[in-house]
């Protein structure tokens, strides 16, 4: 019996002898004579090497086979090795441990082989690479913004400080974590802190900080929470400022123990590698009592004021006239003009005209208002 097989450009022929590969058929139409045909002494089996990767159960017994090997290309990777397959240009897969085989026809396969113990995965076509469906299996990446600092962490210990970007690594190369860390400024608020001042005196205090860290690897390393550790250490460090001055001096001079805080924050904070950039008391709030006594001691103290204030220009005000009075006495001409003066005051909007002999022209006005003064009484008498 005469079977007719043919075989297309695009297909390879299998040849089995009794269930074994024997051999690869190129394209073309063979004829197979076998009683047997359709048994598992001789058949063909058609495969198509548009799909580039070569998929079969028994791959080594198919690679036993000269003309079948030759006309693969065959990838082996050891357990500490990946690889990039490319057909024609574009990425086919990335493949871990193992044996892989692709048709060398009609594609052209290239490929690259990793060793993961880099533990970094650079390429100059990352981006296509981690958006394939494989790259995820055996690979990870992180992408820090510039805002922040990113850590690799690698069995326990700090291994880099990425910078920002996208970053791959290959998995599979121990425990990895990746910490980042914001570098921008915060803000902790202190708030409702009951402290005793130096003169057994309760209030309450809130004290604002700004901060940011400096270092992030100094941070992660001495402290699990670094927003924690600065709002202890102010804590304490407003009560130490606090705890030595008198309430007057607190509320005299409140930059001052901001300062100082500051001051000792600083000094700590740098240790888990935190920067402080400000510290100030925001508020200071005093018992309703004390409150109310300041309160009255205050207005007390601006009465007072008012009322010196109100003395000094009493006084300076009565210097001036005796010094006015003086100054008149001693220079007659200016006491004459001072009488005109009077007298250009009290003759304003008038249309009499008045005749004045000599003598003393104040003394003849005085006369002249009183006389009128009288006339215009009994003038009311009568009309009464």
């Amino acid at each position: 019996m005469a079977i007719t097989v043919r075989i297309r450009t695009h297909e390879r022929g299998l040849r089995f002898t009794h269930g074994q590969v024997t051999g690869l058929l190129g394209p073309g139409t063979y004829r197979l004579w076998s009683r047997l045909w359709g048994s598992t002494r001789d058949r063909i089996d058609v495969v198509s090497t548009l799909t580039p990767r070569f998929q079969a159960a028994e791959l080594e017994t198919y690679l036993a086979v000269p003309s079948v090997r030759d006309a693969l290309h065959v990838v082996e990777l050891a357990e500490t090795q990946r690889a990039l397959v490319w057909v024609d240009g574009r990425l086919f897969g990335v493949f871990g441990p193992g044996r892989y085989a692709f048709w060398k026809r009609p594609a052209n396969v290239e490929v690259e082989t990793f060793d993961i113990d880099t533990v970094r995965f650079e390429h100059p076509r990352l981006e296509q690479v981690i958006a394939h469906p494989t790259a995820s299996a055996w690979l990870e990446w992180v992408e820090p913004l510039n805002t922040h600092d990113a850590l690799l962490i690698r069995n326990g210990r700090v291994a880099e400080k990425l910078a920002p970007g996208r970053h791959a690594f290959w998995r599979g190369t121990g425990r990895q974590v990746i910490h980042p860390v914001d570098r921008r400024e915060r803000t902790a608020e202190v708030s409702g802190q009951e402290i005793m001042t130096s003169d057994k005196l309760s209030l309450r205090v809130n004290l604002l900080v700004t901060y940011r860290v400096a270092d992030a690897e100094k941070m992660i390393s001495v402290v699990t929470d670094a927003d924690q550790a600065v709002y202890r250490e102010a804590q304490l460090a407003l009560r130490g400022a606090v705890g030595v001055r008198t309430l007057d001096q607190l509320l005299a001079d409140k930059e001052s123990v901001g300062g100082e805080v500051r001051s000792a924050l600083a000094g700590r904070a740098a240790e888990f590698g935190v920067e402080v950039r400000s510290a100030g008391l925001r508020d200071i709030i005093l018992p309703g009592e004390l409150r109310s006594i300041l309160n009255q001691v205050i207005e007390a103290q601006k009465r007072a004021e008012a009322d010196l204030i109100k003395r000094r220009e009493e006084t300076a005000s009565a210097r001036s006239q005796a010094n006015t009075a003086k100054l008149l006495a001693e220079n007659p001409v200016l006491a004459r003009m001072r009488e005109l003066e009077a007298l250009q005051g009290v003759l304003a909007g008038t249309k009499a005209t008045f005749v004045f002999g000599s003598g003393d022209i104040a003394g003849q006005v005085r006369s002249l208002v009183a006389r009128d003064g009288v006339n215009n009484a009994g003038a009311a008498s009568t009309d009464s």
